[in-house]
Parts: C-alpha cells; structure tokens; sequence
C-alpha cells in the first residue's frame, strides 16, 4: 500500500510540482503550488463535477424525501424502496459524496501533505522522472510577501472563511429555526461551522504551502458549485430535475 502510495500519488505531484516550479511559476513555489492545485481539480474534474451535481440536485429533491419519510414512517422497507426509486429517476446517487472524500479527496489530501511537508523541505532527487529538471532550493516566498514554510495565521482565516462559504452553498435555502430542522439538515448546519473549525485547527499546524493549497481548491469548489447552483432546472413535463448542458 505505501509502494502504491508513494509510486502513483506522492511521486507524480511531487515531480508535477518541481515540474510547474522550474518552468511556470517565475521561481515562486505559491505560483507552482496554484496551479498544481487547478491542474489536479481539472483532471479530477469529472469526479468532483458529480459530486456536486448529486448534492445540489439532492437539495433540490428534499421535499420529495421528506414526503416519502413521513408517508411511510412505519414501514422502513417501502420507505427505502421510493427514495431510491426518486434517486434512480434523477440519477443521483445519495453517496457520492462519500466515494468523493473518502476515494479521491482523502488520498490526494494525504500525497499533498507529504509534498509539502516533506518533499520540498528535502527535495529528494531520486525520485525525480528523467525529463524534470533537478533543483537545488526553492524560493518559499509567495509573491514576495507570504513564506510557505511557515505558519500564516491570516492565510488560515481566510480559508476558513472560504471553507464556510463553500459549505454554505451546499445547504438548502432554510428559515427554519434549528430545532425544526431534519436529522440530514441539523448535520449540514452543525458541519457548516465545524468545517471551518477543523480548518483553523489543522492549518495552524501546517506550513502555509499546505493552507495555499487548500484555499485554492476551496476557491475552485466554490466557483464549480455556484455554476452548477445556477445550471439545476426542471424539466416540467416529466418532473425530472437535471442539470443544463447534461447528457
């Protein structure tokens, strides 16, 4: 597993990072780091893409759920049977946004993590693919006014600001008092701010390349729901929910 870690993960983005340093960034890691972050959001775009789509049609269809939950509330079976039932017509699927953390995001957080932390700080040339070139130091300085290698305790604010707005725009519009609210809606509403929490708590541990990095892939997700928000449409005569431009 470590072999595989290393060979298909940490390897290639290590070398796409020194790759990106020595021929795009103007010798300014925080450049590099940037557009490593978009070029793994890009090719990884089709998983992340799905993702959101499922959860901003899922907020779309909540009523429909909670129509089902309270009709069948004593017969758990024909309860389960509908909903997948309104799932499978809006071909969506309820977990995906499991799949997404736990298959995609979490290993590429991990890999990330030990770029930053590790390979940069040793650079290890061994590991290096025969056409990157070697380097020697890199210049930590973003723009000239941030150091990566460092903590950055306004780096991480605004991160985790980021982080609240982008989890935000997954919640369904609600002026229900917490309380009223659903078991799902409670913990979308709770992880709305523990989100941004567990941002502070982790990056101000970390070096601001780590915190660079997930700011901008914030960013990224932010922008990618916000289209998707505004692309949701019903198609009235059969009632199904898709997103415009969709197959």
């Amino acid at each position: 597993m470590f072999y595989l870690f290393n060979t298909y993960l940490y390897e290639p983005l290590f070398n796409a990072l020194i790759f990106l340093y020595n021929s795009y960034s103007f010798g300014d890691l925080g450049i590099a780091i940037v557009l490593l972050t978009i070029l793994v959001r890009i090719v990884l775009y089709p998983f992340f893409y799905k993702g959101a789509r499922d959860q901003a049609i899922m907020q779309k269809i909540a009523p429909k759920v909670k129509e089902i939950q309270s009709k069948h509330k004593n017969d758990k079976q024909k309860q389960v049977e509908e909903m997948m039932a309104i799932y499978k017509e809006h071909k969506v699927n309820p977990f995906s946004a499991f799949f997404l953390l736990l298959v995609v995001q979490l290993p590429i957080l991990f890999a990330m993590y030990k770029v930053f932390t590790t390979g940069i700080k040793t650079m290890p040339q061994d590991v290096l693919y025969s056409f990157v070139p070697h380097v020697e130091t890199l210049n930590f300085m973003f723009l000239g006014v941030l150091d990566l290698s460092q903590k950055s305790i306004l780096l991480t604010l605004i991160t985790a600001v980021a982080q609240y707005y982008q989890a935000k725009l997954t919640l369904p519009k609600s002026n229900k008092a917490f309380k009223d609210l659903e078991m799902a809606e409670m913990m979308g509403r709770q992880m709305m701010y523990m989100g941004p929490i567990l941002t502070v708590v982790v990056l101000m541990t970390m070096p601001s390349a780590v915190g660079l990095y997930w700011l901008t892939t914030t960013l990224f997700s932010i922008a990618q729901q916000v289209i998707i928000n505004k692309r949701i449409n019903i198609v009235k005569d059969h009632g199904k929910l898709v997103v415009a431009g969709d197959n």
